[in-house]
């Protein structure tokens, strides 16, 4: 029988990540690709 939880890092990252949580992040990231940052969210860097 296959257990209920089965991690995904993308599945997760959708839902309760950067984007879902932070109403201002299209202000932020156009900010930050105005400034040709290397990352534009914290978990761009893993």
């Amino acid at each position: 029988m296959k257990r209920t939880y089965q991690p995904s890092t993308l599945k997760r990252l959708r839902k309760f990540g950067f984007l879902k949580r932070n109403k201002l992040h299209k202000k932020i990231l156009y900010k930050r690709r105005l400034k040709n940052r290397k990352y534009l969210t914290i978990s761009d860097k893993k």
